[in-house]
């Protein structure tokens, strides 16, 4: 294999996020003694976390303003009373208690450590994040987690990517390759960046994106063969 360094994004690639979030807000909101229409509160909350990541992920808001202003709109829209800062701690101290792992997460990650170095890269909350990790059982095949919130940009920013390369062991883009889930953060990034890249698309959607993947899969499973092989450029539908 001519790749040495694999570096993942953790949210809806090694780890299942949306069935996370689901469990952590439905904790929260019964902790808060809120019993009916958590669902469709739940609907909006996503439609509204979403647009607030994006806004992140462009530098135009904070990640500190987000944690709270997601479940501020999401109470103000639905005439809910509750205080939107206690719910954002309740949700964010819930989500490592409630961790899924991706099926074949830990088999690849085993399998690429033996190979090479295994790096997360994420977006996320730097503590939540490490703590997800821990609770996740793939720390032993783990070498470093490069967050946003400790580099100061985020995915799909070329210094984000100029962070986590300065945490891995010796450095080479011929030799490095991202696995993640998101076309407009992780494949857009090692676009920019330079280097390889693997779309996990387990829902197998059209790339109608500016975003070029070097590789694709939709299971996990796939990635080490499909990094042994040669790569082929993916033609965009």
């Amino acid at each position: 294999m001519k790749y040495s360094l694999f570096l993942f994004d953790l949210d809806d690639t090694l780890l299942d996020f949306r069935a996370s979030e689901k469990r952590s807000f439905l904790h929260t909101m019964q902790t808060l003694g809120l019993r009916d229409g958590i669902d469709a509160l739940f609907t909006r909350y996503q439609e509204i976390n979403v647009d607030l990541w994006k806004r992140f992920e462009t530098g135009t808001v904070t990640k500190d303003f987000l944690k709270v202003e997601r479940f501020r709109k999401s109470f103000r829209e639905n005439a809910i009373d509750l205080d939107p800062e206690l719910a954002s701690r309740l949700y964010l101290d819930s989500l490592p208690d409630t961790v899924v792992l991706i099926d074949g997460a830990r088999q690849v990650c085993e399998a690429l450590s033996a190979i090479g170095e295994v790096g997360i890269i994420t977006n996320g909350v730097e503590a939540i994040q490490n703590r997800r990790i821990a609770a996740s059982g793939l720390s032993d095949y783990i070498s470093f987690v490069a967050t946003s919130e400790a580099c100061g940009h985020a995915k799909p920013d070329v210094r984000f990517f100029d962070y986590a390369a300065n945490m891995a062991r010796p450095f080479s883009k011929d030799a490095a390759v991202i696995i993640g889930d998101r076309l407009d953060a992780d494949i857009l990034g090692a676009n920019r960046y330079g280097i390889d890249s693997c779309w996990f698309n387990p829902d197998r959607l059209a790339n109608t994106s500016a975003a070029t993947p070097t590789y694709e899969v939709s299971s996990l499973h796939d990635i080490v063969p499909v990094l042994d092989a040669l790569p082929v450029k993916l033609k965009r539908a």
